[in-house]
């Protein structure tokens, strides 16, 4: 059994983030099981003790020392102003995991048209810390306050105007809203408690977790390339390869032809191996990654 003082607890977002943060650790090499009953799931390191916290209480219970790490939305640290550091920003291209904007939205036809107009304005939203931040920023004085869910529905009845969250803005042109300012624009964030950072034990944990999740991330979108060509093929083969790094290239037990392994985005590969095939390709495999640690 390991011992209290070699476990790292880790902090995982339930919510909006959970399926795609679970997803996120099994292509680093961590298999996680959720449970609905249970708030504690299941992980194959015994050496790491994961808790389901929401994304917005993340920051606090970190700062606190409940939990040596945690993941949760940059937008959530600012708004609680807890005391954490930063290690790792976890931006990917996957639902919930992109960039999300909080957004100053007023009805479409409002007569609010910049900041400034809302001095002694009535705002609604569900990050009052950040909304009062941001309206001191802009010298402007305006009631905030919290709205318990369906915020954009609120304008022009409940609130002159809302600050709420939006990664495609399809809600907002769904309730007629017009988007005044940008107040923060936010990704998913690995965060650390200070006093866990300085234990060495916990740290190398979290930095080998780490490089771990950031090879994930770099790999998903990306697939790999094998082929064979000739040698008086290759320069041409080559000059078609967007690759992440230089491609490696091996020699064949025929040596007039040489094998060629590439990483390259996926979204490149309907359009290059025709182009490949032309150049005198042969054998072309693609295969999934899991990681790559650079």
């Amino acid at each position: 059994m390991v011992s209290s003082n070699r476990v790292l607890r880790l902090g995982i977002p339930k919510g909006s983030l959970q399926d795609t943060t679970v997803k996120l650790l099994a292509h680093a090499g961590y298999q996680v099981d959720v449970s609905s009953r249970s708030y504690y799931p299941r992980i194959d390191d015994p050496e790491i003790e994961c808790i389901l916290i929401r994304a917005q209480e993340m920051a606090r219970y970190v700062a606190q020392g409940v939990m040596d790490a945690g993941i949760t939305g940059l937008d959530w640290v600012l708004e609680t102003r807890a005391k954490v550091k930063e290690l790792a920003d976890l931006h990917a291209p996957w639902p919930n995991y992109r960039q999300v904007r909080w957004v100053l939205a007023v009805k479409e036809d409002s007569r609010l048209r910049k900041v400034g107009d809302l001095q002694g304005k009535r705002i609604a939203t569900e990050a009052v810390g950040l909304t009062r931040t941001y309206l001191k920023q802009h010298g402007v004085k305006a009631e905030v306050e919290f709205s318990w869910g369906a915020t954009e529905v609120k304008p022009p009845v409940l609130a002159d105007a809302i600050v709420d969250v939006s990664e495609t803005g399809s809600s907002l042109r769904a309730n007629n809203l017009r988007v005044v300012d940008v107040v923060l624009e936010s990704t998913p964030r690995f965060i650390a408690n200070p006093d866990s950072l300085h234990d060495a034990w916990k740290r190398d944990k979290m930095d080998r977790l780490l490089m771990l999740i950031r090879g994930a991330i770099t790999a998903i979108d990306r697939v790999g390339l094998m082929m064979n060509v000739p040698r008086k093929s290759l320069d041409g083969v080559l000059a078609q390869l967007p690759a992440l790094g230089k491609p490696t290239i091996s020699t064949l037990s025929d040596e007039r032809w040489v094998a060629v392994n590439t990483v390259i985005r996926e979204t490149l590969v309907r359009d290059l191996i025709p182009k490949l095939k032309a150049c005198g390709a042969a054998g072309i495999v693609e295969y999934p990654l899991s990681k790559i640690v650079v």
